[in-house]
């Protein structure tokens, strides 16, 4: 059965994880084009400041408190959606929790609490709209992301659960087109993205934690779930870091677990100590309306990889040979860097005395 998505304007779109990041930039982003909403996360003073600046500017939308952990709080999203518009057309399974350190530093009660909201809040978000939306159609956009492909060393806890959303919504997916059910269903798969993230997470490393680049705005995530709630996508990578992560993974493993092991360490730490009594989404609701973080670096406001797989304008075979030309010279580049910052610290090290490179990100000499 063919499946035919309203335009944004004409749907009702349910959104969880709307209080910060991709979830809040996404919300104000459909309200703006005219979309009736219901926002859902922990956060209630968050929520009830974003309907009403929602409402203010001539939108709809209606608030629920819910922990998407728990799945009387996700049938209960769906009640508010009946109740105040009549059902909705698209459910984002966006909330998430995050993990920063080394596996075995990280609590099991931890990544059990973490995979509690990654995994199983979308699972139920993603029954509770698949029972909906078999009936008149419409789309379930499940939020993924890069690691759902290729695991991240010191998020190993946050790439598990995100390989578990795959698996789960690839099933769904299979299934409901099996049925013939008038549903769409989309895996969105962000690279690392400029929002609260780092400071929001539960962090088990000594430093404090930062996302490592390419890093993309959120704005360019909530184009593609917008898009993808009119256009059926079976998933989408935003941004060409993700995609040639991803494409490189898979054609030269051995080499993407070098990468990792000698810069993704290092790229994930800042040199300020982190903060262990810092509130963060493991033990409860955090944060403000917040659509950015602190990146003090380039941050890419758009994707021309992504517009163009998300349009089709070129050919699938083409846009895996960009993935895989951005991922050598991504390699390329973080190898350059490396030599030139280790003739650096040598030269300080004859200069001061001092045997050691501080620069290289681990990178063995070449």
């Amino acid at each position: 059965m063919s499946v035919d998505l309203k335009h944004v304007e004409d749907q009702v779109v349910v959104i969880t994880g709307a209080s910060s990041g991709i979830g809040l930039t996404t919300a104000r982003m459909a309200a703006e084009r005219g979309a009736k909403l219901v926002l859902a996360a922990r956060s209630e003073d968050a929520l009830r400041e974003l309907t009403a600046e929602i409402t203010e500017n001539g939108g709809e939308a209606e608030y629920v408190v819910a922990d998407v952990s728990d799945r009387d709080d996700v049938r209960k999203i769906a009640e508010t959606a009946r109740e105040s518009f009549g059902g909705f057309d698209t459910w984002v399974n966006n909330a998430g929790a995050f993990i920063y350190g080394r596996l075995q530093d990280v609590p099991v009660e931890d990544m059990r609490d973490l995979f509690e909201t990654n995994y199983w809040g979308v699972v139920y978000g993603s029954l509770e709209a698949a029972e909906h939306l078999k009936q008149d159609g419409g789309a379930i956009i499940n939020v993924g992301s890069v690691v759902s492909d290729r695991s991240l060393v010191l998020q190993g806890s946050y790439s598990a659960s995100k390989h578990a959303v795959k698996g789960f919504t690839d099933a769904l997916r299979m299934e409901l087109h099996e049925e013939g059910a008038p549903v769409s269903v989309t895996l969105v798969k962000p690279s690392p993205i400029d929002t609260p993230y780092p400071r929001h997470a539960k962090n088990h490393m000594d430093e404090a934690a930062r996302l490592p680049p390419p890093i993309y705005a959120p704005d360019t995530v909530a184009r593609a779930i917008l898009y993808c709630a009119e256009h059926p996508k079976r998933d989408v990578f935003v941004g060409s870091g993700g995609k040639s992560l991803s494409v490189l993974g898979y054609y030269a493993s051995g080499l993407v677990d070098r990468i990792m092991e000698t810069v993704f360490f290092r790229a994930q730490r800042k040199d300020s100590p982190s903060l262990p009594d810092a509130e963060n989404v493991i033990d409860g609701p955090v944060g403000e309306l917040e659509e950015r973080g602190d990146h003090e670096g380039y941050v890419a406001e758009r994707s021309l990889y992504t517009e163009a797989s998300l349009r089709s304008a070129v050919p699938g075979a083409a846009l895996a040979g960009l993935g895989l030309t951005a991922a050598a010279l991504y390699v390329r580049d973080r190898l350059t860097r490396r030599s030139e910052e280790s003739g650096r610290g040598r030269r300080e090290a004859r200069e001061g005395g001092d045997d050691s490179d501080e620069t290289s990100f681990g990178l063995p000499r070449l």
